[in-house]
């Protein structure tokens, strides 16, 4: 009774731990992290926060790329020096520019990154708007009558008074 019970409860559990979606890994390698807790976990906190620029859907913290690992580096030895969270992170801004973060600052230079989609979308219902008033109206066009239509309908109204 007991391996049935077992053998239910393992028929039952296996799909879920394949329909189950895993969470994402993050790519932090041990011999990148820092030894003191808490400068690991401010690290890991900018890291999230810092696009990668091979990837560019995926933070520093989760990507597997070369260059993200460069950045991850790059992030812990400016902890270790000293360097405050906006320091850490102005410093590589003025590196890599705005777009490696992952919610760039509204600012003149990014104003066609945050207008950018809805400039395409206002554009493309514009357009929409003049195709659709320059399409000729569909009207059904009225032919004549042949013979034999015309005197089939004059058969089906019968003797006109």
């Amino acid at each position: 009774m007991k391996r049935i019970a077992f053998a239910l409860a393992l028929a039952l559990a296996a799909p879920a731990a394949v329909i189950l979606p895993a969470g994402p890994a993050a790519a932090v390698l041990p011999d990148e992290m820092l030894p003191d807790a808490a400068q690991e976990a401010r690290a890991r906190a900018l890291s999230k926060n810092l696009r990668c620029v091979v990837c560019q859907n995926q933070s520093i913290d989760d990507s597997d790329a070369p260059l993200a690992r460069d950045l991850r580096v790059l992030v812990r030895e400016q902890i270790a020096k000293g360097r405050s969270d906006n320091e850490v992170r102005d410093y590589v801004v003025e590196r890599y520019g705005n777009f490696v973060l992952l919610k760039p600052p509204f600012e003149g230079d990014t104003l066609l990154l945050w207008a950018g989609p809805f400039a395409v979308l206002l554009l493309g219902g514009a357009g929409l708007i003049v195709k659709l008033r320059r399409r000729p109206v569909m009207t059904p066009d009225a032919a004549p009558l042949s013979e034999a239509e015309r005197a089939e309908l004059d058969r089906l109204a019968g003797p006109s008074s």
